[in-house]
């Protein structure tokens, strides 16, 4: 798991998957990244531990480097997980998350509430209602991977 750590949303995201990794038996190895050269290092040491998968963390340094982060999953052959779709947009494997277009889409509606003399502390805590599943068959084809039919038909949308 490649998280930044400073981040209040990687810590809890980090003992949610820590808890899912020992509910199934499975070894967590978690790399804080705060540069390039971390994620370099996090990835040279993944490669010498024969890492099966990967989960990138979410904030925004990991997305900022969604690039980066995707284009070294796929030169070393590791099965990625990521937050949000738009690291399948650059060549990811598949993701799940928040849709960001749906919390910019919220976030203008409550601006617009408060523009017309809603207080904010009289608004609701909102949460994401809408999550999208993403796959990228081009990436998993290059990973040597066959996704079944049964989980794209589970997919918001499949890259090809």
């Amino acid at each position: 798991m490649l998280v930044q750590l400073d981040a209040d949303e990687a810590v809890l995201e980090q003992r949610e998957v820590q808890a899912a990794a020992r509910a199934t038996g499975k070894q967590l190895i978690v790399f804080d990244v705060n540069n390039a050269a971390d994620i370099e290092n996090a990835f040279a040491t993944m490669a010498t531990r024969g890492a099966g998968a990967l989960y990138v963390g979410t904030g925004p340094f990991t997305n900022s480097h969604r690039e980066q982060l995707s284009e070294l999953a796929a030169r070393n052959a590791i099965p990625a997980m990521y937050s949000l779709r738009e690291f399948v947009a650059v060549g990811g494997l598949m993701s799940y998350g928040a849709s960001i277009t749906d919390a910019y889409r919220q976030a203008g509606i409550y601006a617009a509430r408060i523009l017309k003399g809603e207080k904010p502390a009289d608004l609701p805590v909102m949460q994401s209602a809408k999550f999208d599943f993403v796959i990228n068959l081009k990436a998993a084809k290059a990973l040597g991977l066959t996704v079944p039919p049964s989980l794209i038909a589970l997919a918001d949308e499949v890259v090809e």
